[in-house]
């Protein structure tokens, strides 16, 4: 392969894999909010232990999460300089939003949130949860902040030529609140709430399942399942939203995330089918007639722009596109359907017995984090050949003065490390599970009351 290409596969490596971790520090700092805020109301020490037991969670998922995130800044410079000029002013001041308003924001009380609980008030401590959670979801505003203006750029004029233009910011504003940025700040919520809300319920299923802190478990499921259902369905909302801009503004994009060959002409929506690129067609296709037109247009008869509107130079590759969309759409509904089935046997009061559901909800774990990782391909690989979408070409965007030995010994080494990192990650998390909720040090930060 050349640089180009193991360039590209360097840097979804390094993201996918980085990608894990954020979304669960933002939904567990979420749920940590509501657990502190239910023990500082009522009192119940049940309370205090869920705390103390999902900060460890916490504060492994960060560790992880902020030692995978550096590297994919050294790749700008070293892989994609071309990119890194045309860009630096742009995420220059993001990036440096993102320290000021987030990262110093989240470290700095991560310390009281994690070594507080007997030095500092119970309201303090809360606090600290917080602004560390209040944090996470800052950090998470710039990131994709950044990435929305990539896909919709705004705010800005280029300057100088060739290899040594760039984008100067004439509207930071214009810049923050680019086209595309709101929707996906909350599609990106949603979708981390749901991560961090499925691993607290997967666990709880487990020690159900096991016969162990079960009350510990009851509450901690009743929790996360409130905060699953009300993300997931959030989820639609922003996600219908997304589709909406997308048609707007990466025509080309949608085209390939719904398989729309026709150059105009009302537009179905697939439930599943694959592509045949060479045919220009989807094969296999189950659809609905103009539900696509209806969606964007409240008009099933109206047209939609297809693929073979857009020069063959200037189309996305639909395959990938059209399953990964399939596959974060299709797991985000199984969850709405987990999710409301769950709350509606806790009504019930028969979930705790429901052996089989418990079963499932240990393995849904792995749904949002799926979902999580489709959806980031699909938006990524559907704004190609863009690395700024009709400014700046992805093939044009990389470092030409490095060597294709050079990127593959280093994404080989990734691999490497990455690996041990990612076994050590599931290691230490399934020890922490084994060990369970610390129950005696219930009365101890009760005391400070």
């Amino acid at each position: 392969m050349d640089v180009l290409m193991l360039s590209r596969w360097q840097f979804a490596l390094t993201i996918a894999f980085h990608y894990i971790f954020p979304p669960l520090s933002i939904g567990l700092g979420l749920l940590l909010v509501v657990m502190e805020g239910l023990y500082l109301a009522t009192k119940n020490p049940l309370y205090h232990t869920m705390t103390r037991f999902w900060v460890k969670v916490f504060a492994l998922t960060f560790a992880i999460g902020v030692a995978t995130g550096i590297v994919m800044e050294f790749e700008f410079g070293t892989n994609w300089s071309v990119y890194s000029r045309f860009v630096g002013d742009v995420f220059g001041s993001a990036l440096a939003a993102e320290g000021i308003f987030a990262f110093f924001l989240e470290s700095g009380f991560l310390a009281v949130l994690l070594f507080g609980w007997d030095k500092v008030s119970p309201r303090m401590h809360f606090l600290s949860t917080c602004l560390v959670a209040l944090g996470a979801h800052f950090s998470a505003i710039w990131i994709v902040v950044a990435n929305s203006w990539m896909q919709t750029p705004a705010g800005f004029h280029l300057v100088g030529s060739g290899s040594a233009t760039r984008a100067e910011i004439t509207d930071f504003w214009a810049m923050v609140f680019n086209p595309s940025a709101v929707d996906r700040v909350l599609h990106v919520y949603m979708g981390a709430w749901q991560a961090g809300a499925w691993l607290v319920i997967s666990v709880s299923a487990y020690y159900l399942l096991k016969r162990r802190h079960e009350q510990f478990a009851r509450r901690s499921m009743t929790i996360a399942l409130f905060v699953a259902a009300v993300a997931s369905i959030a989820q639609l909302v922003t996600g219908h939203s997304s589709a909406v801009g997308v048609a707007k503004n990466q025509p080309a994009k949608l085209a390939a995330l719904e398989g729309h060959y026709a150059v105009s002409a009302p537009a179905p929506v697939y439930l599943w089918g694959w592509p045949d690129e060479k045919n220009q067609t989807i094969r296999y296709g189950v659809k609905i007639p103009g539900l696509l037109s209806f969606i964007l247009h409240g008009d099933a008869a109206r047209p939609v722009a297809g693929l073979l509107s857009f020069p063959p130079e200037e189309r996305p590759p639909v395959t990938l596109v059209f399953e990964s969309y399939h596959g974060m759409v299709s797991i985000g509904v199984l969850l709405i359907a987990l999710s409301l089935a769950g709350l509606l046997l806790l009504w019930r009061g028969s979930l705790f017995r429901a052996t089989w559901l418990l079963r499932v909800y240990v393995a849904a774990v792995i749904g949002p984090q799926i979902a999580n990782q489709l959806g980031w391909i699909a938006a990524e690989v559907g704004r190609q050949p863009w690395i700024v979408y009709g400014h700046l070409k992805t093939a044009d965007a990389f470092s030409k003065s490095v060597k294709a030995g050079h990127v593959l010994a280093s994404l080989l080494l990734f691999m490497a490390v990455y690996a041990l990192l990612f076994v050590l990650f599931i290691y230490l998390l399934d020890q922490k599970i084994k060990h369970g909720p610390e129950e005696q040090v219930l009365g101890t930060h009760r005391a400070g009351i």
